[in-house]
């Protein structure tokens, strides 16, 4: 994404050469276009992203908010994170012999992030296979990750024409903006198609739900400049105006919107799809945490400790029994619970009852199940379960739907179907 970024005159010359030589010293010479998005300290000391970052480009006939989420395995709940935020999804495989294989075999990042972004509503999906210089701009080598990956991109619930495929060569700039050069000769002397930024140009904005109640999700928090509390998230849905009182779940407290930042700017207002950062007044920053939801006073975010979802079992190795405990993601949040009650298997095309109150739920199987909320081992073990806001996916499909992760690897996806308690 840096090189996409510097291509796109958002990364200046001085930068460049600044994360160039840093980079150099650190002994990490081919993470310099890296190091514009890897901005901590042990992200570059390290070589890999872990949390979100974000950033944004102008293209001819789209402004994109890019949150640049970690592929590692061991920062997944950032990515979900990233993910839950997300209209569209730019997914890039590394091209090089050995390397591809091991993210797309079983157990790799590569299947486990396009489920996982699948799963959390993102229809759209580009995917650019990088390193193709590496291969000598291979084309049998471009054509065969684009099949496996095109096959899966099907079976995981993408429609084809949603799914576009790019060759690129990142590091020299090849076919990010153009194909020119005697860097991008080898390429184009066999690809016609569009470059990375041509598909990006085209991407669908969603239709947004403006009219209904206002929902923020927050995925970032930190101390404004005088202006109160900054609270940042993608919004779901409503509009919010400079001057409203809303009220922030699942505490009992209000604040009031001082400002709102939309890229950097100061804006009067910020609607449904916009990633907006708000300054909060007349409120504790106790009460302001990741994962909580900014809401309207008048149409509060359901809190729920019990609830029921249809879910999609995944590629898993242990069946799925009742009583398991497992993690439970929503947005931002991450929580323990346990699935407490198996109540019926389904028929994946049909939604038809397959068995009632079945014992176990194996990979592929849709089910509908009873999960509930269990206190936080950091809060002891007589604390009482903290709530977390949810909606039925019949009512917000941003705020109804799930992740189930159970000893690092995501066993299922789902939709929220009732809040029983």
């Amino acid at each position: 994404m840096g090189r996409l970024l510097y291509e796109l005159g958002r990364v200046d010359e001085k930068t460049r050469i600044a994360n160039e030589r840093g980079s150099s010293k650190a002994g990490k010479s081919s993470f310099s276009w890296a190091w514009e998005l890897d901005g901590t300290v042990e992200e570059r000391e390290r070589g890999i992203t872990m949390d979100i970052a974000l950033q944004s480009l102008v293209t001819p006939h789209r402004q994109i908010t890019i949150l640049d989420a970690p592929g590692h395995k061991d920062f997944i709940p950032n990515m979900i994170s990233g993910a839950s935020q997300a209209d569209c999804a730019l997914l890039v495989v590394d091209a090089a012999t050995g390397e591809f294989e091991a993210g797309f075999d079983r157990g790799g990042q590569t299947r486990e992030h396009l489920l996982l972004v699948r799963s959390l509503g993102v229809a759209q999906v580009i995917v650019a296979v990088n390193k193709l210089d590496q291969v000598n701009w291979d084309r049998s080598r471009y054509e065969e990750i684009s099949e496996l990956l095109r096959t899966f991109l099907t079976q995981s619930g993408f429609h084809p024409s949603k799914s576009k495929f790019v060759p690129v060569g990142a590091m020299l700039g090849v076919n990010l903006v153009n194909r020119t050069g005697p860097d991008a000769a080898t390429l184009a002397a066999w690809y016609k198609g569009p470059t990375l930024v041509d598909l990006l140009d085209k991407l669908e904005p969603p239709l947004r739900d403006l009219t209904s109640p206002l929902r923020l999700p927050i995925s970032n928090v930190f101390k404004g400049q005088g202006s109160g509390i900054g609270a940042t998230g993608r919004i779901c849905g409503g509009i919010v105006q400079v001057g409203e009182r809303v009220r922030v779940l699942p505490g009992d407290e209000s604040a009031v919107v001082k400002l709102i930042d939309v890229e950097e700017e100061s804006v009067p207002w910020a609607a449904a799809g916009t990633y907006a950062t708000l300054y909060l007044t007349a409120i504790d920053p106790i009460h302001v945490n990741i994962g909580y939801v900014v809401c309207s006073t008048t149409d509060l975010v359901p809190l729920a400790t019990v609830f029921t979802a249809r879910i999609i079992v995944f590629d898993i190795q242990l069946p799925i029994t009742a009583g398991a405990s497992v993690e439970l993601f929503h947005h931002s949040q991450d929580v323990p619970a346990t699935i407490s009650k198996l109540v019926t298997s389904l028929d994946r095309t049909s939604g038809a009852v397959l068995k009632k109150n079945p014992r176990v739920l194996t990979r592929g199987l849709s089910a509908e199940v009873e999960i509930t909320i269990r206190p936080s081992s950091l809060s002891g073990p007589s604390s009482s379960t903290r709530p977390i806001p949810l909606e039925r996916f019949s009512s917000s499909k941003d705020m109804g739907r799930i992740l189930i992760r159970r000893g690092g690897e995501t066993i299922s996806a789902g939709i929220v179907l009732d809040i029983i308690a």
